[in-house]
């Protein structure tokens, strides 16, 4: 998978809206920066509200531009997530590897990410802060186990040092990517009216030209 830190004349092919969540400070936004702008900053503040950065990557010769959408993770912003995961066909479902309880509380986020999403969403399991490793409260195992029996991708990353960030996002645009490419092919197989160009696997994933997103939009709450 080739990568790139945006090019506004390319032509893109697909839009794939991809959710972070996770308890607040395990995080997110560190790992969305290192992907979008491969920036780590050890001064980084709690996200208030919702922010998305996008970054384009090549898949099997395609443009796709990944737009990554980054939200607080404390209760009192729960409010924003029908909103949040509208569209979304890919998550990251983060949690501190030093700290048990935001491994404990992934079942809760799981549910409400499955109750509101698609239900044919690609979902990676991400233990982030491995550079800490000396302070380690979740064992590697039992974040397998859990994401076996879901069904999850698993990785462990650092943000602060680059480690698995790329191949986390790569794993879930990559499978994205198979999963419309196969509903492509069926709908050329069985096309409404005889007509090859109505794909609709498309139609959630790739907006219209006039629906291009910019390459970093903020909302704020307050």
């Amino acid at each position: 998978m080739a990568s790139g830190y945006g090019d506004s004349s390319q032509k893109i092919d697909y839009v794939f809206k991809v959710v972070l969540i996770g308890d607040s400070a395990v995080g997110k936004s560190q790992i969305l920066a290192r992907f979008a702008r491969n920036e780590f900053s050890l001064d980084s503040k709690a996200t208030i509200g919702v922010e998305f950065q996008t970054r384009t990557l090549v898949i099997q010769h395609k443009s796709v531009k990944a737009q990554i959408w980054d939200t607080a993770g404390q209760e009192r912003y729960r409010a924003v997530t029908s909103a949040y995961y509208r569209g979304a066909v890919g998550a990251m479902l983060v949690y501190d590897i030093t700290k048990r309880q935001t491994f404990d509380h992934i079942p809760r986020w799981l549910e409400e990410l499955r109750a509101h999403a698609d239900r044919n969403i690609v979902i990676i399991l991400i233990g982030n802060k491995t550079d800490l490793k000396d302070q380690r409260a979740v064992p590697t195992e039992d974040a397998k186990e859990f994401a076996q029996k879901e069904g999850l991708f698993f990785l462990e990353t650092s943000a602060m040092e680059a480690t698995n960030v790329e191949d986390a996002f790569s794993t879930v645009l990559t499978e994205i990517f198979n999963i419309v490419n196969k509903k492509n092919l069926a709908a050329d197989d069985y096309p409404p009216n005889g007509n090859p160009a109505s794909l609709s696997g498309k139609k959630i994933l790739v907006p219209g030209p006039a629906q291009v997103i910019p390459e970093k939009r903020a909302c704020c709450r307050s």
